[in-house]
């Protein structure tokens, strides 16, 4: 009798996604049932394959107790047979609330020690987390890369159950006897991701008649083929140090702010706001005589005999001699 089909399932997605991957790989398990399933399954697949596969748990030290849970999430690691195991105890900032807080610090650890092994890390979002993703992009309004979500390989960042439910992974721990923990952050409606998750998502569910979730991780996996492709157009426009302003005018403006973005990070301005990028793509499109923009980065950038021109910082401002328009 084969296993349970959840649990078959959650094999299937990992053995595909390493099929394409060399060297070890290191499980990211919080001890929910996403990356408890995750853990399970990756060691099954090691057990088939014979690659390192190891598991590491990141204690927040954000609850009373994490660390005896740290550790007994590092114990059932051991118990599935995976190796190498490493708790890794992580202090929690302040930057852009508690979420993103306690993101970037897990991120941070598990990069440290993925670099430190020449690992590849395999994290344990689902279909849910994806249409939760592109909620939260399109409700702050923070571009289309945001609304496209995740991807299953990132570089080292590896998400073979994109594809599944959050109710598969649950299914598949119960299937393997699995003692799921659930965090009790999970149901802190001060958190967007929660609300989206117990009150927003159910609704859209209710309101348009089920599948939404899925409906919303398509449309990110659509979007993120057109970005892409714009992204490898813009990639293959020749631009030199001083831009032709007509010829950056003829191209699209989806492509042209790609382009612009590209030269001013060339030019020491390697992060653009919409509101600059807007700015850069006036001088192009919007011109009326408009004097120099500040870019981030100490870069200043005019328009000068029908050419952008960039000064940097530690140029003076006068030595450049083009005309301006």
């Amino acid at each position: 009798m084969g296993p349970a089909p959840a649990v078959a399932a959650v094999r299937r997605a990992v053995r595909t996604l390493l099929a394409g991957v060399d060297g070890p790989v290191l499980v990211a398990c919080s001890g929910g049932a996403d990356s408890l399933a995750l853990a399970a399954a990756t060691a099954f697949v090691r057990s088939r394959d014979g690659r390192v596969a190891g598991l590491v748990t990141v204690d927040h030290g954000l609850q009373h107790g994490s660390h005896h849970h740290a550790a007994r999430i590092a114990d059932l690691g051991r118990s599935l047979g995976l190796d190498p195991v490493e708790v890794i105890r992580v202090e929690i900032g302040t930057a852009g609330g508690p979420e993103a807080a306690a993101r970037d610090a897990r991120y941070a650890a598990l990069t440290e020690v993925a670099v430190a092994r020449g690992a590849s890390v395999l994290l344990g979002h689902t279909l849910d987390d994806q249409a939760e993703t592109v909620l939260l992009g399109l409700g702050r309004g923070s571009g289309p890369r945001s609304i496209a979500g995740m991807v299953a390989t990132d570089g080292r960042w590896l998400r073979p159950l994109l594809g599944l439910r959050r109710a598969t992974t649950e299914a598949a721990c119960a299937a393997l006897g699995l003692d799921v923990w659930d965090d009790p952050h999970n149901a802190d409606a001060r958190f967007q991701r929660v609300r989206l998750r117990r009150e927003v998502l159910p609704l859209l569910e209710d309101a348009l008649q089920g599948g939404v979730a899925e409906a919303l991780a398509r449309t990110a996996d659509l979007l993120r083929d057109d970005l892409d492709a714009l992204d490898a157009w813009a990639a293959g426009v020749p631009i030199g140090a001083e831009p032709d302003v007509a010829a950056l005018a003829a191209l699209p403006r989806a492509v042209r702010t790609r382009v612009l973005r590209r030269w001013a990070a060339a030019a020491g301005a390697p992060t653009l706001s919409a509101e600059r990028t807007a700015a850069l793509d006036a001088l192009i499109t919007g011109w009326h005589g408009q004097g120099p923009l500040d870019l981030p980065g100490g870069v200043t950038v005019r328009r000068a005999s029908g050419r952008l021109v960039a000064i940097p910082s530690t140029t003076p401002a006068g030595s450049h001699h083009a005309p301006k328009e």
